[in-house]
């Protein structure tokens, strides 16, 4: 039952008016809600679907936290809330796949003990 509801939510969510056409600009990447795709100065970013879900759901969330529990149950599904590796794992790969320096991220930030957080550059919402 509760990933029927966490399906449902989902699909809500793709689904809300004027979110489609969200397109995220910073000074390193351009991340197109609508199209699912990330673009760099190199050209399209190949990011896997697990890698995309996360991107998506702190874009939508830009400049909020959103804890570790909210994110592996909006990626992985309702059953999911401590498996915090996941998280460190393909945080790391958005990482080094966007930004300029992964070692001292600019963009995807990690709130140590809380969650993580999309920091966009001041102008970033198209």
């Amino acid at each position: 039952m509760g990933e029927l509801l966490a399906r449902l939510r989902a699909a809500l969510r793709r689904n809300l008016p004027g979110e489609e056409a969200a397109v995220v600009v910073t000074a390193h990447f351009t991340i197109d809600l609508g199209t699912r795709r990330v673009t760099n100065a190199a050209g399209e970013v190949r990011l896997t679907p697990t890698e995309w879900h996360l991107v998506e759901v702190l874009t939508r969330h830009a400049g909020k936290l959103v804890t570790g529990r909210k994110l592996l149950q909006e990626v992985w599904g309702p059953q999911y809330g401590e498996e915090t590796n996941y998280l460190r794992v393909h945080l790391a790969h958005i990482r080094r796949k966007l930004e300029p320096e992964p070692s001292r991220p600019r963009y995807f930030m990690t709130e140590p003990g809380m969650g993580y957080r999309f920091e966009p550059d001041d102008t970033s919402r198209a």
